[in-house]
């Protein structure tokens, strides 16, 4: 099978990642994988090895809820790979009690946005080399569900929440997802890098770190067959292979049709994405994670 390229795809080790680590390895694409596990990681080589025995397959070892971490994956795997042809911003987490990292920042906003923020722009250079790159991040119709946007306090803000009071953080880490994807887009344009967002429906996989019940509650949905996370995998997918969407950048597109969403306000505002690039730039930059 000829090789059809290089892909970084993190939170590979389960639920959507994983599904579509392992269709893009059937595909003949070499898979860079970011993991925090090695037992979790020496599993998923395993299933893909079975499915795709001539994939090639590179795990990367961090903790992405830790910058220092984020930023040192993401120059090991550039130093390791001058050409990569796709990255895929798919690690996030839905925690339902707030939990603040060693740096000092709130651990849903910083996996679930300022990771991937950091580790898009350490793959820069990687990315240009490719000619033609992609970059796909995964963003969530929860979004519309986010509160009130304040910048650039949110970004740093560890005020406690309760499980209910949960819902809005995460819905505003993939608003935020999106409003990078569309400023990302515009900066880089001329680079020949695409970047688009996309909603993956709601999946049961990425509950069970935090819900004891995730597991019964996915037995249950998959009967009902609701909630199934191939449906994810394959718009996913058609981000990162299909023709039509490297000639589109800045979009956010739907599970199933694979058509454009118009994202919830203040998502498509231009001037707000613009404030928050600035806000994410000024921060990393003060904790000494950008030159």
């Amino acid at each position: 099978m000829p090789k059809k390229g290089t892909v970084v795809i993190t939170g590979a080790t389960s639920g959507l990642g994983q599904l579509v680590a392992l269709e893009l390895g059937r595909r003949g694409f070499d898979l860079i994988l970011t993991a925090r596990s090695k037992e979790r990681a020496e599993a998923t080589r395993k299933q893909i090895g079975a499915s795709a025995p001539l994939a090639k397959i590179d795990f990367f070892y961090g903790d992405l809820s830790l910058l220092k971490d984020v930023k040192r994956v993401g120059s090991e795997i550039a130093t390791s790979y001058p050409k990569i042809d796709v990255l895929l911003n798919n690690a996030g987490i839905h925690a339902f009690e707030p939990r603040i990292t060693s740096e000092g920042l709130p651990e849903m906003i910083t996996v679930n946005y300022l990771a991937p923020w950091l580790l898009t722009h350490s793959l820069k250079p990687s990315l240009q080399n490719a000619g033609k790159a992609r970059v796909v991040n995964v963003a969530s119709e929860a979004s519309r569900r986010h509160g009130v946007l304040k910048l650039p306090e949110d970004l740093t803000d560890t005020t406690p929440f309760t499980a209910r009071g949960s819902s809005p953080i995460y819905g505003k880490t993939k608003l935020l997802n999106i409003m990078f994807t569309a400023e990302l887009a515009r900066r880089w344009e001329g680079t020949g890098i695409s970047v688009n967002a996309l909603n993956p429906g709601f999946n049961v996989t990425g509950l069970g770190r935090e819900l004891w019940f995730a597991p019964f509650l996915e037995r249950l949905l998959k009967g009902l067959r609701l909630g199934d996370p191939r449906r994810g995998a394959e718009i996913i997918t058609r981000l990162i292979v299909e023709p039509e969407y490297y000639k589109m950048t800045g979009g956010y597109f739907n599970v199933g049709t694979g058509k454009s969403i118009e994202p919830v306000s203040p998502g498509g505002d231009t001037v707000m994405q613009h404030k928050l690039w600035e806000a994410t730039q000024d921060l990393l930059e003060q904790k000494k994670y950008l030159p």
